[in-house]
């Protein structure tokens, strides 16, 4: 694969939010407590980073609950065959932003429909998956990354079907006792797409679609894109000589007919804010609530795990966040 990465940026910091969620205003940074003057130091970072071949292009907002304060977009979101500008709908491919706002959410929805409990086996919901000493693997430990299980299966694995592909992630070997060790790991993810469906009748693409982005009016988000959305997509590499655009570029997922729990969402920058700002609203926007109160804190309360700290599909503090702001959560 040819690769070009793109940068998909947007920070939004708790306050009060009163608006619809099909329309989040733009308001100035003072509004907000913001500062114009320092807000505008991202136009020389991302110049920069465009100068420097860190990136072809990328889209940056930045807001608070309230509303969005800076959405700009810049240099290109396709460089090949032809360049084309971005704009700031530019649809992405969130490759294992995936996990947290498709998957993991979606578990989050079934705790707290009474379907799904964080502490049971994975094996209470997928029978096939206790093979070879995976009986003891929670829900809780396939979210904080600490089942044991391998980053990713060979890609071998994947090369008669979808069907095949499952039973034999399901009969992998763990490589540790669950709770010993972390290993950021795909195949939980895999997996934890398949719990969603095992216990709804439904993939994690219909289901997310039903319990998360349809209420929250995320209409440019979702697996499979559209036409429409395809055509406004980051084109990012090549697959057997064919630039992709609109189709999932992790090897797996793509694999598995593009819906997985670790990769294959597709969204816009505007709707990651109308996302991130029910998170920020405590699992409700405006008058949409998606995770009520103890499922909201049972995602997002932040436990000790070897290496750092992991909240129900959101990392804390592990080498992966290590690059953080003072403005994510401790």
């Amino acid at each position: 694969m040819k690769y070009l990465h793109f940068l998909l940026l947007f920070l939004l910091s708790p306050s009060v939010f009163a608006q619809s969620p099909s329309a989040i205003p733009m308001l100035p940074p003072e509004n907000v407590g913001m500062d114009s003057a320092r807000l505008n130091v991202i136009d020389d970072i991302v110049r920069e980073g465009l100068e420097q071949d860190k990136m072809p292009g990328c889209v940056v907002l930045i807001g608070r609950r309230e509303g969005i304060v800076l959405r700009r977009a810049y240099g290109f979101r396709q460089l090949q065959p032809e360049k084309v500008a971005m704009t700031v709908d530019t649809v992405f491919d969130l490759a294992s932003l995936t996990k947290p706002i498709a998957t993991a959410t979606s578990v989050m929805v079934l705790i707290q429909q009474g379907k799904l409990d964080a502490n049971a086996s994975v094996a209470t919901y997928l029978p096939e998956f206790a093979q070879n000493g995976k009986e003891a693997i929670t829900i809780r430990h396939l979210l904080t990354h600490t089942g044991g299980l391998i980053a990713d299966n060979a890609m071998s694995d994947y090369a008669d079907g979808a069907d095949a592909a499952y039973s034999k992630i399901y009969s992998l070997k763990p490589t540790a006792a669950p709770g010993e060790s972390f290993t950021y790991s795909d195949v939980g993810f895999i997996v934890l797409g398949q719990v969603v469906k095992a216990v709804s009748g439904k993939d994690v693409h219909e289901f997310s679609q039903e319990h998360v982005f349809s209420p929250l009016h995320m209409t440019e988000t979702g697996y499979l894109p559209c036409d429409e959305l395809k055509a406004r997509a980051a084109v990012t590499e090549q697959r057997d000589g064919h630039w992709m655009q609109g189709e999932v570029h992790d090897p797996r997922a793509f694999a598995l007919n593009g819906i997985a729990g670790h990769a294959g969402l597709f969204s816009t920058a505007d709707d990651l804010a109308r996302y991130a700002t029910m998170m920020l609203g405590g699992g409700r926007l405006h008058d949409v609530q998606i995770l009520d109160e103890p499922t909201y804190k049972l995602m997002t309360t932040a436990v000790e795990i070897p290496r750092g700290r992991r909240a129900l599909g959101w990392d804390a503090r592990t080498g992966y966040s290590s690059n953080r702001s003072d403005l994510m959560s401790p």
